[in-house]
This record gives C-alpha cells, structure tokens and sequence, in this order.
C-alpha cells in the first residue's frame, strides 16, 4: 500500500508540478494570479439548471472533450486566465479549485488536473479538458474519449486553503507537491465540511449534473447515450481549421445580427479566432440585416461545441443554426 500511495505521489507532482512550470501561475503581463474559492450558487444553461457544491470524493464515468484555441487567455469561470498549456478542466459542478485523477477508459492513461473552469455544456460531457492534459490522455486526434473522474480528497483540501487565502495556481500546484511530498500534512476532511457553502434551491426544473441536457436546444447534440470511446465529433483546434465547403447543408453558428455592414464586420473580426467566418445579409421586417456566422458544420454536435465555448467567452447570442 506504501508503495501505490509512492507512486501515486509521483504522479500528482509530475502532473501539475509540470503544468506549473509551463504557465507559472503567470498572467500575460508576467505578474501572479491570486486565487480565489468559488463553488457558485445553481446556474442555467440552454434551459438546463446545474447546482455546484463542495466534494471532496467525486466520483463520474461520461464523455470528456477538450478546448484550447479560441479560448486560451480568456478568463476561466474563477477569474484566472485560462492556459491550454497548463493542466486544468472545466466541470460543471465542482468546487474550483479541486485536483481530480482523469483516467482514459480506452487506454489506461491517466493525468492529474486541476479545475478551474464550468463546462461542458454539450451533449453528455462530463469534463472539458485542457489541451496539453487531452494530449496525456490520447484524446486530440478523436476530440472525445470516455473517462473516469476520480477527485483527490487531500490534494482537493489543500488547494482550497491557499485559494482561500489568496494563493493563485503557482501557490496551488506547490501545496499539491508539499502535500505529496510529505512536506504538507494533510487537512482533516471534517475541518473543512463543516464551513462548505451550501447551495441555494434551485428551481424545480434542476436537473442532476451530469444528465444529457435539453435535447430540444438546437445546441445540444443528440447524444443520448454513452458514446463509445474513439467515436465522437471534432475537437475545438480541427473545427477552427476547416476550410468552408460549398453552400448547400449544413450548420452554422450565429453570434449575432446587425442593421449595419460595419458592425457586423467588427463582430465578425472578435470571433474569427474560433473558425472559418461570414457575413450572411438577409431581410427582417421590411429592413437589411447582417448576421455574423461560422461554419458551416457537417453535425449539430460540432456547432453546438463552438456555440457553446462562444457563449462562455461572452457571446450569449451564440447558437446554432440551419443553412
């Protein structure tokens, strides 16, 4: 037991003890993030409500996806700057940050992230991935792969108390290593539970996280049941590189409508970093309207990834539609 527990231990250091090293906790400017302890009252998505909480031995089997360019350097759902270089994930209803072993069921292979972020909101996500912690786990090439979550209580406990008291990801990943180390006694659990937040009631639409969201949002992919490892749609990198095809079918994602040429080139130029876009003119009540739209892709699934990393980037408009 001494011996997995060793191993163990050397996995976590090398895991976020690497992805400090990477970003080094460092904004754009070169200067400390702080940190800071969010669990966050219930939230609706698409029609959909999902009620965070304090865990410290999460447990969940789903699809995990990933996300990088179009999003890397935007603020994350804590306030730090997301990195698609470091090792963070985005979960709908954990404690941020909390440190979780993400185990590719297709594989074997595993990496240790931490959670800085919400999402997914697509389909029957249950993780969103930093780019360089799909890498670990295989999962570029396919964009999805099945997983198993497993959250670490003690490394969990550890990251809350520094966010707390205003230590951001450089000072998280040197308390997950002192802890690992034997350099850091762990937190009694009890401590701690007994000053989580509790969760505000939630409307009687809640749902549990976790369930497929609202089939009926053009969003959402129809995705009902557990997609089989190595089977699933395109990855936020491949989606931002594809060439438009010829008119004719497909799905779009509309980011906005404007009465003047002007602004919807404005708009259009903000969003081009997440794929291939244009302007689409059309007539609404009587006037010219020029609507801002990307794609267009082959699946509602592929749109409603990129509808949904626009919507958390500050495009609430975003949604997909039809050619």
């Amino acid at each position: 037991m001494a011996l997995v527990r060793a191993c163990g231990a050397i996995l976590i250091i090398a895991c976020l003890g690497a992805c400090g090293s990477t970003s080094g906790g460092k904004g754009s400017a070169g200067t400390a993030q702080r940190g800071a302890y969010k669990v966050g009252a219930p939230y609706k998505i698409d029609g959909v409500w999902y009620t965070p909480k304090e865990e410290f031995n999460h447990v969940e089997t789903g699809v995990a996806s990933w996300y990088g360019p179009g999003f890397h350097g935007k603020s994350t759902a804590n306030g730090e700057r997301y990195d698609q270089a470091d090792r963070t994930a985005a979960h709908r209803t954990l404690q941020m940050p909390s440190i979780v072993r993400v185990t590719n069921l297709s594989n074997g292979q595993s990496t240790v992230v931490r959670i800085n972020d919400r999402g997914p909101f697509a389909s029957n996500r249950v993780i969103d991935l930093s780019r360089t912690a799909a890498q670990e786990l295989d999962i570029i090439r396919n964009g999805t792969a099945r997983v198993r979550i497993e959250q670490l209580q003690a490394e969990s406990l550890a990251v809350k108390e520094v966010a707390i008291n205003g230590g951001g990801p450089a000072e998280q990943h040197e308390a997950v290593a002192q802890l690992a180390s034997g350099r850091r006694a762990p937190q009694p659990p009890q401590q701690v539970m007994a000053t989580a937040q509790p969760a505000a009631a939630p409307p009687s639409t809640q749902v549990q996280a976790g369930w497929p969201a609202n089939p009926r949002s053009p969003a959402i992919a129809q995705e009902q049941t557990t997609a089989a490892p190595g089977k699933s749609g395109p990855t936020i990198a491949s989606l931002a590189s594809t060439l438009p095809t010829p008119s004719g079918g497909g799905f779009y994602v509309q980011t906005g409508s404007f009465s003047t040429a002007e602004n919807a080139e404005r708009q259009r130029g903000a969003v081009r970093s997440y794929g291939s876009s244009e302007i689409s003119q059309a007539s609404a009540s009587g006037r010219d309207v020029y609507r801002v739209r990307l794609g267009p892709y082959t699946t509602s699934d592929a749109a409603g990834i990129v509808a949904d990393r626009l919507k958390r980037s500050g495009y609430g408009e975003a949604r997909v539609v039809g050619d």
